[in-house]
């Protein structure tokens, strides 16, 4: 073998190397991607039942329901569609109806979304960005002043002296 013969197969055997490398570094990080939709966009997509995914948007008002134990109901709206979920545990301090939230989890084949974790906003300045977009997209959200400009307030955060 010639020198650069021995070159070439060398630089084939490492981008060989590497591709299989990436192709296992994807294959097992494919449970842990999770695309983020607003309940308009999940009803366009037609998820099917079992995907991972998090939907965001506003508890509808009306829609909270408390069962046995520490399982609720509520709906998930973004002003034009609303998506039924389910949960059992421990629901943040500040969730309630007309709120911003993010439930990750996935659908069941009764369309009804089965929620593994519940965020919700933790003060009246911030909303999580995925759900403000979806909001803005609906023509929903009016932001920390009442505008409906989704812009965060450029005020600082009296408690913390942050600015969102």
């Amino acid at each position: 073998m010639t020198r650069k013969q021995k070159r070439l197969t060398l630089i084939g055997s490492a981008v060989g190397v590497l591709g299989v490398a990436l192709g296992l570094v994807l294959f097992a990080l494919r449970d842990n991607i999770v695309f983020f939709y607003g309940p308009t966009e999940m009803i366009e997509k037609h998820v099917g039942p079992g995907v991972r995914l998090r939907i965001g948007g506003l508890v509808e008002n009306g829609s909270l329901v408390h069962l046995a134990g520490k399982s609720v109901t509520f709906k998930v709206t973004d002003g034009k569609d609303n998506v039924p979920v389910a949960y059992t545990g421990l629901l943040p301090d500040l969730f309630r109806e007309g709120q911003g939230v993010v439930a990750e989890g996935a659908l069941d084949r009764n369309g009804v979304f089965q929620a593994d974790s519940v965020l919700a906003k933790h003060d009246e300045r911030y909303m999580p960005r995925e759900v403000v977009d979806a909001l803005k997209k609906q023509g929903k959200w009016a932001g920390p002043s009442g505008q409906m400009n989704g812009q965060a307030s450029s005020q600082p955060n009296e408690q913390t002296g942050a600015s969102y």
